[in-house]
């Protein structure tokens, strides 16, 4: 099989300008994976926000104490001057979110059944103030109602009391959905990035073995020999398809290293069948590029022309959601756009019934309509061209 054996030579030949692309995408790849990896441990726990909080008493009582106490549990208290200006700048550029000022007399009044309320400054919208908000609350409303309900009481027996009824918590444990395995997480990225990977991988290979093979001497030489046409197209082929299953193979490998465990899922499964029909789409894309072009230094540009501009009007580098009408409209004539609208689908998929999968199939379906027109044109530009030479 000499043409076999020659595109072989080609590629290796040109391996190390093929393979910038997988290194730059595999780089992509771990930085979001390690980015993914440290979102899902912060969902898989829970842990309260404290508030940056500087409270100022004008009086010092066994309660007021004891509030302070059950305050540093949900806040960190912050020291500032009590004057106006330095209050209002300590807010201003975030120091603290939450001043909370305990007037004197405060005490007595919460332990006459008087109705004198804290002054509270705060930072607008801000969400961690509402813990401190309901830790003030809870307390001073417990006092008032042991205050009511002892009257007898001390102050330092109240305090006991509070602290006993305060000292309580809730453990919280964060389930995830079985989907977030593969719904927004690094393997719906990952396939969507392979989309670059994969066409800028598959233009440079197929497409500089096609325009080598197609020189005209070379050309000329191999339809002189005694093979026949339909053999030489079926080694050029042959050759080319092996490159891509070899070049969809190994990024599908780096995939399972990197996120094994959604490899177990249903989801996995759609992911690889249409990044594997995307495969051939390319390389009929690639195939066709090959026929059309001349010159091998041009190659460069064109391949990040095809590459690139899908990828950015597409949903590739930037989610299709946040694109315009207009270009998602003119992204719908490349195949990258019917890709990521299916890998955006599969990543959503709980359920697997038709009426569930008859939209990321219908994408599949045009991708494979896209490999067939692509691999037709290449065959007919291909047959004139080597009437032509």
């Amino acid at each position: 099989m000499p043409v076999f054996k020659l595109c072989m030579k080609i590629i290796r030949k040109n391996w190390l300008s093929i393979s910038l692309y997988i290194v730059i995408f595999l780089a992509i790849a771990i930085t979001i994976s390690m980015s993914t990896m440290s979102e899902q441990k912060k969902s898989s726990s829970f842990s309260q926000e404290k508030a940056k909080i500087a409270l100022i008493s004008e009086e010092k009582t066994p309660l007021t104490e004891g509030f302070r106490q059950e305050l540093a549990k949900s806040s960190d208290f912050v020291k500032l001057p009590d004057r106006t200006e330095a209050l209002q700048d300590a807010l201003f550029f975030r120091n603290v979110t939450y001043i909370l000022r305990i007037p004197k007399g405060f005490t007595e009044d919460v332990l006459s059944g008087g109705s004198m309320q804290m002054e509270k400054t705060v930072v607008p919208n801000s969400t961690e103030n509402a813990y401190v908000d309901i830790n003030v609350n809870q307390y001073w409303n417990l006092a008032r109602i042991y205050a009511k309900h002892e009257p007898g009481a001390s102050q330092q027996q109240l305090v006991k009391q509070l602290k006993t009824n305060l000292s309580g918590s809730t453990p919280v444990t964060i389930r995830a959905h079985e989907r977030a395995i593969t719904s927004n997480s690094f393997s719906m990225y990952y396939f969507n990035f392979l989309a670059y990977a994969l066409s800028a991988v598959l233009i440079m290979g197929i497409s500089t073995v096609m325009i080598v093979v197609n020189k005209r001497d070379l050309s000329r030489r191999n339809f002189c020999s005694p093979l026949k046409a339909s053999s030489i197209n079926a080694q050029l082929i042959l050759a080319n398809l092996l490159f891509a299953t070899a070049s969809w193979v190994i990024l599908v490998v780096f995939c399972f290293f990197l996120d094994s465990k959604s490899f177990a899922t249903q989801n996995m499964t759609f992911f690889l069948i249409n990044s594997a029909i995307f495969t051939a789409c390319v390389a009929s894309l690639s195939y066709l590029i090959g026929n059309l072009m001349k010159n091998l230094n041009a190659m460069s540009a064109v391949c990040n022309v095809l590459t690139l501009g899908p990828c950015f009007i597409s949903g590739v580098f930037v989610p299709q959601e946040f694109l315009n009408d207009t270009v998602l409209k003119i992204a719908s004539f490349t195949p990258t756009y019917w890709y990521v609208q299916a890998n955006a689908r599969i990543a959503k998929l709980t359920q697997f019934g038709w009426s569930d999968l008859s939209s990321i199939i219908y994408s599949m379906a045009i991708l494979l309509v896209f490999a067939v027109a692509f691999a037709a044109l290449s065959l007919v530009i291909g047959k004139r061209r080597r009437l032509t030479n």
